[in-house]
């Protein structure tokens, strides 16, 4: 017995080197590691205590699908083995040869054209040679006028991804946290404040180098602010007008910002009249058609009955009630058009929005801790991230909304509970099963752990019925089968995906947790497989209830999970062949995000939707954008001007939809306005690498033109605000730098921070 206990294996296997190990220091995991070879000791890798080996083993996946015998495994197979391993499809010599080089993109039909999830079948595109990085990165002479992301953007550049390129093998042995930090330039123990906040995934997918010429036009353009300015003086021109520009939008989104209410100290006069009947009916209509199928928060026939009780005599109806039913209508009416031919309507929705937060954060009142109070709640972060009304803080919110929640009982099953009503049951089930969503996506949207996991709730899924089914008198319930359709269909279906997405978040944003390129290939499978599995059932819906709009808004609360988990593999993919489906992953699931399936009222949505909305937008833009100045730059390296001319062509279209719907998005309030800027300035560095000329002067001139035009709509903004401002304002210049609306502060910050506007 004593003989077995000696040669028994460690549980967990080893991932430092014995060097690192012996000398109990964090070890980088390359082969040899940086503290071996500093020290000019031999690197020795052991698995467990009696097993010595030549390359660091996978770690084993988190995934029930995924067995440790499986990762053990990993390290022996041939590069062409791992590669049919994700893509089933044979190698070619060159690629075998050439493993090393950066991949290429898929063919259009697999890459672009389709917006179905795909599995590991696909076949993957040609391998061509690689860029150097520092030669696209123009030289700026002084960082100064930018500290903080940019510096460390510049840092991340130039870092070189020696290990992948040693070993395709060794490159699959570095975690996520390891592929970040070396990109990025940093030490093992930093992290990056974004101003006040820890980074956030849309900057982290950011830091490729393909963005290095756009970096360095805004330093040149920051630093002319201090005198500094380049030897070519058409350029500095430009860089000064940019500047100029910039700071001109920055003053005039600070006067449309003023009369907003979240600028002023107090405001205890909100209008909390409902439009007229037939406007308000729509509205309310409009609501029930669309975000209650995912996010059920009210039971329609008992909103019906109170929402007459509004007209009929107003005076007896409470605040909570009246805030619940301007919330309704107020969110309804973002999928409509009334709101552009009535200015004044659309002012008072955001009043709305701003009295209910109130109401929510006012005195400490039990009548807020109540059914009502979480149904209040849940309706008011849907509208701020619906109107970006605060929509990237929701985090915070969220987790206030929890432990209300949790106070009320929400996480234990009615079952457990006093004998109730079986709507008040149901309405609890699908309430607790609304705030898990509001979660998982604030979580996703921040960067920031879950806070929640499977052992702190038992409450059951609600069951597959219909509102109509069930009032305050109804004592049985029989549910419809889950391949029948019903108003809760949609909920159970991402109710069902919960634990995946957990798990990912947990992964992705857990302080000590380490996500190694296994675990994202297992969870990317399983979430996509079990999302699959509903797809034939929510199209052959369509007559029952499953519209478009559905559809869309389920893409995406589904499909940008699947950005973040992969995206620092797919990084790796230039160098290292064996990351290549992360790649495909994060391109697919980005052409899904901006080219959903045609639907007004969800264009409109994403034209002025904030929060997870706005940070969907961030995910697809960092990632095609990259992809599309990877295969131009490949492209014209090769030589070889038609391998992959129709996936540029519709990745620059791609980038064409998305200036339209940045500057969209410009014309229906967001006063940020470098969405458009940056992507005007992506176009201008392709169309110079295609005709093979410099591109910083074109960079420079696509920048200032976006601007102009970035001018124009925010003055013609401006000039439409007429509601009027109270007298008690009492803001200072640093009070108008945060808080409500799509701040130009915090846009596309992946790439360009604002310092110089402090």
């Amino acid at each position: 017995m004593l003989s077995e206990r000696q040669h028994r294996r460690r549980r967990r296997p080893a991932l430092s080197c014995l060097e690192c190990r012996r000398r109990k220091i964090k070890c980088n995991r390359n082969e040899p590691c940086a503290h071996c070879v500093s020290a000019k000791l031999k690197c020795i890798y052991r698995v467990y205590s009696d097993e010595p080996v030549s390359q660091l083993p996978l770690r084993p996946g988190i995934s029930p699908v995924e067995t440790s015998s499986s990762s053990s495994h990993v390290p022996s197979l041939s590069v062409a083995q791992t590669q049919e391993l994700d893509t089933n499809r044979p190698i070619t010599e060159h690629e075998t040869n050439h493993s090393s080089h950066r991949v290429g993109q898929s063919s259009a039909d697999d890459a672009v054209g389709s917006l179905s999830m795909r599995g590991q079948n696909d076949r993957p595109g040609t391998i061509v040679p690689g860029l150097d990085p520092s030669n696209l990165q123009p030289h700026v002479s002084t960082l100064e006028a930018e500290p903080g992301l940019v510096g460390i953007l510049q840092r991340g550049q130039n870092t070189s991804s020696k290990s992948s390129v040693l070993s395709p093998m060794n490159g699959l042995s570095e975690n996520s946290r390891d592929i970040l930090a070396r990109q990025l330039g940093l030490q093992d123990s930093q992290i990056i404040l974004n101003k006040t906040r820890i980074l956030g995934w849309s900057l982290r997918i950011g830091t490729a180098p393909e963005f290095a010429p756009l970096i360095a036009c805004y330093v040149a353009a920051a630093n002319t602010a201090k005198g500094i300015l380049p030897q070519d003086t058409e350029k500095g021109a430009l860089y000064a007008q940019i500047w100029t520009l910039l700071q001109k939008c920055k003053n005039i989104a600070r006067s449309i910002k003023l009369g907003r209410p979240s600028r002023w100290l107090s405001y205890p006069d909100f209008d909390l009249v409902p439009p007229v009947r037939e406007v308000a009916d729509a509205m309310a209509t409009s609501y029930f058609q669309s975000f209650e199928s995912t996010y059920r928060i009210i039971h329609a026939p008992t909103f019906w009955s109170e929402y007459q009780r509004l007209w009929d005599c107003p005076e007896s109806v409470t605040t909570s009630l009246r805030l619940k039913i301007l919330l309704v209508i107020g969110i309804g009416s973002s999928l409509s058009n009334h709101t552009d031919s009535d200015p004044g309507f659309r002012n008072i929705v955001p009043q709305w929005v701003y009295a209910a937060q109130t109401w929510l954060s006012g005195p400490l009142e039990k009548d807020r801790l109540d059914i009502t109070g979480i149904q209040i709640y849940c309706l008011t972060i849907l509208a701020r991230q619906i109107f970006s009304i605060g929509g990237d803080l929701v985090w915070v919110s969220s987790g206030s909304l929890m432990h209300m929640a949790m106070q009320i009982g929400l996480h234990r099953d009615p079952r457990h509970l006093p004998r109730m009503p079986i709507l008040q049951a149901e309405l609890r089930r699908r309430l607790w099963a609304t705030v898990l969503e509001i979660v998982v996506q604030s979580s996703l949207d921040s960067a920031m752990p879950p806070r929640i996991s499977f052992d702190d709730f038992d409450t059951e899924a609600p069951s597959n019925s219909n509102d109509d089914e069930m009032d305050g008198t109804t004592t049985t319930l029989q549910p419809h089968p889950r391949d029948s359709y019903t108003s809760t269909s949609l909920q159970l279906i991402l109710l069902d995906l919960v634990p995946i997405r957990l798990r990912i978040l947990q992964l992705l944003n857990g302080l000590h947790s380490e996500l190694a390129y296994m675990d994202a290939l297992a969870l990317s499978s399983e979430l996509t497989d079990k999302y699959r599995s509903y797809s034939s059932f929510i199209r052959d819906n369509d007559r029952s209830g499953v519209t478009p709009f559905h559809r869309n808004l389920l893409d995406h609360l589904v499909r940008r999970f699947l950005i973040p988990l992969h995206c620092p593999f797919a990084s790796e993919a230039r160098a290292n062949p064996l990351f290549y489906y992360s790649l495909k992953v994060t391109l697919d699931s980005a052409i899904t995000l901006i080219s959903p399936e045609p639907d007004e009222r969800f264009s409109r949505l994403m034209a002025i939707g904030g929060g997870m909305f706005r940070e969907g937008f961030r995910y697809a833009i960092a990632v095609i954008t990259r992809e599309l100045v990877s295969q131009v730059e490949a492209q014209h390296t090769d030589g070889v001007h038609r391998r992959n001319s129709q996936d540029i062509e519709n990745l620059k279209k791609a980038v064409t939809d998305m200036i339209s719907l940045s500057l969209e998005r410009i014309r229906q309030g967001e006063t940020n306005v470098k969405g458009p800027m940056f992507l005007s300035m992506i176009m201008a560095q392709v169309e110079a690498i295609e005709e093979g000329v410099p591109y910083d002067l074109r960079i420079a001139q696509s920048g200032k033109d976006s601007l102009e035009l970035c001018v124009s709509l925010l003055e013609e903004q401006a000039g439409s605000i007429s509601s009027p401002r109270p007298s008690n304002i009492g803001l200072t210049p640093n009070s108008l730098d945060g808080g409500y609306g799509m701040d130009l502060d915090f846009d596309l910050e992946f790439l360009m921070t604002d310092p110089g506007f402090a």
